[in-house]
């Protein structure tokens, strides 16, 4: 498994495979990677949060000595043949952004190798659910997930509605097709890869717009 360093000097102003678009806007600042396909799993990991730590062994060095380990959060798809070959399947390859790279390397260094593990997210404030779409197309993405970070399964309820079950659209954007929600407040029920899941009663009042993003006030 490697790191690469500057993947945000060329993805920045998109939004993503995750579907974040600004990490920064979204409160993920720097403390982020992308990940090559074997790790990336066609979406279903964005939100995790991976502890790495600088290795060096006999065939490759170039970490610092005593560098710390540094966490970040999955946001985006290292594509494969974008980066020299490290993020082409089968490898397990994190693109750091730059800020991150340097805690562990030289930038000259631009490959080193780590280890890795799964690890809790510490996220501040609550879960956020930003509504875009339609009437009858609605697409939540939801971001700032603490706990396993990566969402699996998420349903709606309308204040005149029951539960109703969302689809996974791409990244971490769930949508409704058929539904026009719109003049009700809004509650949602969001599943961790962990099994954990949360009511976020309310979160939309039922003047919510498209456009919008909400503060579920709760996190895991």
């Amino acid at each position: 498994m490697y790191n690469l360093k500057n993947l945000y000097t060329t993805y920045s102003n998109t939004e993503g495979a995750c579907g974040y678009g600004d990490v920064f806007q979204k409160g993920y600042g720097v403390e982020t990677a992308a990940l090559s396909t074997p790790l990336f799993n066609d979406g279903l990991t964005c939100g995790a949060c991976y502890e790495l730590k600088c290795v060096n062994d006999a065939t490759w060095k170039g970490c610092y000595q005593n560098a710390p380990t540094i966490q970040i959060t999955a946001t985006n798809l290292c594509p494969p043949h974008s980066t020299g070959g490290w993020c082409d399947p089968p490898a397990r390859h994190f693109d750091l952004t730059m800020p991150m790279f340097v805690k562990l390397a030289p930038a000259v260094a631009g490959v080193v190798h780590v280890s890795y593990r799964r690890v809790r997210c510490g996220k501040q404030g609550g879960v956020k659910f930003e509504i875009t779409g339609n009437p009858n197309w609605n697409l939540v993405l939801v971001y700032n997930v603490g706990g396993a970070g990566d969402v699996n399964n998420v349903r709606v309820k309308g204040s005149n509605t029951g539960w109703i079950q969302m689809q996974r659209n791409w990244g971490q954007k769930w949508d409704t097709k058929g539904v026009d929600l719109r003049g009700q407040a809004l509650t949602f029920q969001v599943v961790t890869s962990d099994g954990a899941f949360k009511v976020f009663r309310d979160v939309a009042p039922a003047s919510w717009q498209f456009g919008q993003t909400f503060d579920g006030k709760i996190n895991f």
